[in-house]
């Protein structure tokens, strides 16, 4: 008997030190969310999955600014959006249908991430989506979904249909709302929807310009998006380090600038 409470004592410290962790790396990405002003006031979230059975995820308290968020006030809740424990904020109902979605359909989407910023609005707006104009936007060639706009996301019978046009992308463009996407961590979720947005950023800029816009041979766009996934063997150089240390980069911003994210 005391060998099944030590076993099952370890478990639970194992899990409670793992969903510290995922708070403080969750608080960080609404920070940098904040600081790179993707923001939209309170609107928006940004979600993490828990470990476990229960299917418990993590999302921002429902009036808080971003560059408010600590890793002690994120809201745990389960599946149907209620929180599993005591809290005095409540929890963006939009939020609550995009995400438990995704969750529940995709077990590699740990970490989903949603914006509205100006150029991912304008591109969500554009017939043509994001088109591969850079070697930025290549990354996602082939790789970002595309759902159409049914008012604002407070119908559970949406889930469906975001679920389907999410398909197995690291990335959609919800048309005339915003984007989204999601990582198998906070950290992969943030920083492919920096590139995201970036890419929609210099796709305004492109357009604006006046300019015939060219875009590389389809091959070469896939070619590049492998590279960026790290899916391509056929190049003679890889560079598998990349992401990570653009991440403990910007962990070390957030410590500058933000060292209460772990509060």
């Amino acid at each position: 008997m005391t060998e099944v409470t030590l076993r099952t004592d370890h478990t639970a410290q194992a899990t409670s030190d793992e969903e510290h962790r995922l708070r403080r790396e969750l608080a960080a990405v609404y920070r940098l969310v904040a600081h790179f002003r993707m923001t939209d006031l309170i609107f928006t979230h940004i979600s993490v999955r828990l470990p476990g059975p229960e299917h418990h995820f993590l999302i921002n308290p429902y009036g808080l600014l971003f560059e408010e968020i600590t890793a002690s006030n994120l809201v745990k809740i389960d599946l149907s959006g209620h929180p599993v424990e005591d809290t005095p904020y409540p929890v963006n109902p939009a939020g609550f249908v995009i995400h438990s979605a995704i969750h529940a359909a995709r077990p590699d989407a740990h970490c989903v991430l949603h914006t509205h910023t100006k150029a991912g609005c304008a591109v969500a707006a554009q017939a043509d989506g994001l088109l591969p104009l850079n070697q930025i936007s290549m990354e996602f060639y082939g790789r970002v979904g595309y759902h159409d706009y049914e008012g604002v996301a407070l119908n559970l019978a949406e889930q469906r249909r975001l679920v389907a046009d999410l398909a197995d992308h690291p990335a959609m463009i919800l048309r005339n709302h915003g984007l989204l996407t999601v990582g198998e961590t906070p950290a992969q979720a943030f920083l492919r929807m920096y590139y995201l947005d970036k890419a929609c950023e210099i796709q305004t800029a492109a357009m604006a310009a006046g300019s015939e816009l060219i875009t590389p041979h389809p091959d070469i766009c896939e070619l590049t998006a492998r590279q960026l996934a790290g899916e391509d063997d056929s190049s003679d150089l890889q560079d598998d380090k990349a992401y990570d240390l653009a991440w403990a980069a910007l962990l070390r911003m957030v410590e500058r600038i933000a060292p209460d994210y772990k509060d």
